[in-house]
């Protein structure tokens, strides 16, 4: 069985109906796929600085374990966070096998390697540095979301020691060498703040869509799919770093441009060509000044002509071609399920169908039409 299929997207795509906070007043919609999302460039960050530090790290285990500790959350739905890490603390085994049960029912075809993974990862001590990198990301996400609604909650009975419960969580993996940085320098909490507004940035923002996806979401969905793709493809380690962390910030530029939708790209002459060159000035003035000099290369790697493969000395191949199939899925999906949901409109109408058509012509490299007539035989 592939480990890329419809059930597991839609399963991870399900998080997107997942409301964080929700006990709260909150300036804007705060979802599990955007958290998930923000915690996967936040390890990358941390990752990177125990790399620069001399400490090896297994990129495959951060991509795979981000995913494993996403489906435990999707599927264990949106309790409370102290609730979730008591349960899972106190009664793990029970715990554990209610996740597979429900990862068996929800994905009944799932690839039995990666399921066995996944049962492995659960019964684990995540003791690992890249399960401490993952942990620590994780609650650099929560407190991001804290500070957002912070100012709107300061009345509510409790916000202090909330403050207090996540403070310490963080104080716990000081010896990370990125956590102490994130907290020490404005450069390094800048970056992870720009990445952090496209979770304010609707996809498909001139029609009424159920759910609301955003940038930084849809980025997590592209990078998951090729993630799955590439365990399907037998993909090696370098290649695995190259095609997941592009697809995680390929959508970066965005925050400092805004999305222009993709028919003004294609029908207005020259325009993709300019928006390109454009962004690419933003970046470098923008974005790389947040980053280590010695990431830089790297990262410009990632972010530019995103869907071409290539194969550079140094740091790799990358698969672009399926990444942009990746990418038309993703936003395939958007349309899709609020369709199904019955929220539609003509432009995404009109943008599904284009979407499929696209997919038709160039998705075979991820067996796009197989995952489209899955979904539609989906009860959603």
């Amino acid at each position: 069985m592939p480990a890329l299929n419809a059930d597991i997207l839609y399963l991870l795509f399900n998080s997107a109906n997942m409301n964080r906070w929700n006990d709260h007043m909150r300036p804007v919609d705060l979802t599990e796929l955007d958290k998930q999302a923000h915690k996967a460039a936040i390890a990358w960050v941390l990752g990177r600085f125990e790399e620069s530090h001399g400490n090896g790290i297994v990129w495959r285990d951060v991509i795979e374990h981000t995913l494993f500790s996403f489906i435990q959350r999707s599927v264990l739905t949106d309790l409370k966070p102290q609730v979730f890490h008591r349960i899972a603390a106190e009664r793990r085994g029970p715990v554990n096998a209610f996740v597979v049960s429900e990862f068996d029912r929800l994905v009944p075809k799932s690839d039995p390697a990666f399921r066995q993974r996944l049962i492995d990862y659960l019964d684990s001590e995540k003791d690992s540095r890249e399960d401490k990198v993952i942990r620590a990301a994780h609650y650099l996400a929560t407190r991001w979301e804290f500070n957002l609604i912070y100012d709107s909650n300061r009345s509510l009975y409790g916000i202090e020691a909330t403050r207090g419960e996540i403070d310490e969580q963080i104080y716990q993996h000081m010896d990370l060498v990125g956590v102490s940085e994130i907290m020490a320098s404005e450069d390094t909490f800048n970056f992870i703040d720009l990445i952090g507004q496209l979770r304010f940035q609707q996809r498909w923002a001139r029609t009424p869509r159920i759910p609301k996806t955003t940038v930084l979401g849809h980025s997590l969905m592209v990078a998951d799919m090729m993630y799955l793709h590439d365990l399907d493809e037998g993909a090696n380690d370098e290649r695995v770093y190259n095609d997941f962390y592009t697809g995680l910030f390929h959508d970066l530029p965005e925050v400092l441009t805004k999305d222009v939708i993709s028919p003004i790209k294609e029908n207005v002459s020259g325009l993709a060509a300019i928006l390109e060159g454009y962004e690419r000035d933003l970046v470098e003035s923008k974005i790389m000044p947040l980053l280590r000099e010695d990431w830089r290369d790297g990262f410009r790697h990632m972010v530019y002509d995103p869907f071409s493969d290539i194969d550079v000395l140094g740091f790799g191949a990358r698969n672009g071609v399926d990444l942009k199939a990746c990418d038309l899925m993703a936003a395939y999906m958007e349309a899709f399920i609020s369709r199904r949901y019955g929220i539609t409109s003509n432009t995404l109408q009109e943008g599904e169908r284009t979407i499929r058509d696209k997919l038709v012509e160039r998705g075979s490299g991820i067996n796009a039409r197989e995952l489209m007539e899955d979904l539609d035989r989906m009860r959603i």
